[in-house]
């Protein structure tokens, strides 16, 4: 089964994907490591896990969007409101941790 382009689910894992790679590619990059991508698609949710090797910038589980004319910051709200849930976890057997968000299906 696939998820057509232009459909409700090909297009909110897509933002979805873009805005937890760009965060680990701009926060989470160490010189030298890269950051893992990971797609599950379950029963009935899509879940995708991006993995840095950054432990001491973890990101915020805020749903207050910047001040003002800043330029930042609103990347995880439009993760927070496509996804189902999302969250942050430590990386397990390394340092790092692992960014998820789940997207229900129906």
């Amino acid at each position: 089964m696939g998820y057509p382009y232009g459909g409700r689910v090909n297009d909110s894992l897509t933002l979805i994907t873009a805005e937890l790679v760009a965060n680990a590619v701009r926060h989470g990059h160490v010189a030298g490591r890269d950051f893992h991508l990971r797609l599950i698609d379950g029963t009935d949710t899509l879940r995708v896990e991006v993995t840095d090797t950054r432990t001491e910038r973890v990101p915020l589980l805020s749903d207050r969007e910047p001040s003002g004319d800043v330029e930042f910051g609103r990347g995880l709200l439009i993760v927070a409101g496509l996804a189902t849930r999302w969250a942050v976890a430590p990386r397990l057997g390394a340092p790092g941790k692992t960014v998820w968000a789940e997207l229900r299906r129906a």
